[in-house]
């Protein structure tokens, strides 16, 4: 039975899992109670954009498990649907269900959560817990390149390069890596490296366009 069942009286706005920590008083042990506050959904979008997400959840003694399968499976908010897919998909904290998380992960990115559409691509170009479907990554990571995440940017040209998508889709990857921010030096080198190579396949014309502000 689903675990979600458990629950009674609806979901509170702020929830939480209690864990207890001992320590000695006058001879005898007394329980300390401490919350473990449930995450907001900008922090949880923070850890997954880290990949801290199942770090934290183990972190936190898996306490969490049923608030975060309720925010997945009743309120359907994406970045829970994504970190319940990845728990499921691996086995973290919960039996292990690769189908079942896929399907959550399924439910984030068709809701737009760029992170899902980043892994789900990322998944079907290498052929993790799905087969390989190359022409299928390259639909999730242009859809999360656009909205503007950065790996899914990188791994999108690199897919182009390998020969896979469409011509017509070059001047849109070059734009959004073209136009992309990293502090980091070898990924910033790669990036101008994968441009270099993304023109030569390129109009003249179309490189110049793609050359335009990201807000143009």
């Amino acid at each position: 039975m689903r675990m979600h069942k458990t629950i009674v009286g609806g979901l509170a706005a702020v929830s939480c899992a209690l864990s207890s920590t001992s320590f000695a008083l006058e001879g005898e042990t007394i329980e300390q109670v401490r919350a473990v506050q449930l995450y907001s959904q900008d922090a949880l979008i923070e850890l997954i954009n880290r990949n801290a997400h199942l770090d934290r959840v183990v972190e936190d003694r898996c306490q969490l498990v049923q608030d975060i399968e309720a925010r997945a499976d009743v309120l359907k908010i994406p970045a829970y649907q994504f970190l319940w897919g990845d728990m499921l998909a691996w086995g973290v904290c919960v039996d292990a269900s690769a189908s079942r998380g896929i399907g959550y992960m399924e439910d984030a990115a068709n809701q737009g959560l760029p992170a899902a559409l980043e892994q789900l691509g990322r998944y079907y170009a290498s052929g993790t817990l799905v087969q390989m479907d190359k022409e299928r990554a390259v639909v999730y990571l242009r859809e999360a390149a656009a909205l503007q995440n950065l790996n899914a940017q990188i791994q999108l040209v690199e897919l182009f390069l390998d020969g896979h998508g469409s011509p017509y889709d070059y001047e849109d990857a070059y734009h959004w890596l073209h136009n992309s921010v990293t502090d980091d030096s070898a990924q910033h080198a790669k990036i101008a490296s994968y441009l270099t190579q993304l023109e030569a396949l390129m109009h003249p014309k179309a490189v110049r366009a793609a050359k335009r502000p990201i807000d143009s």
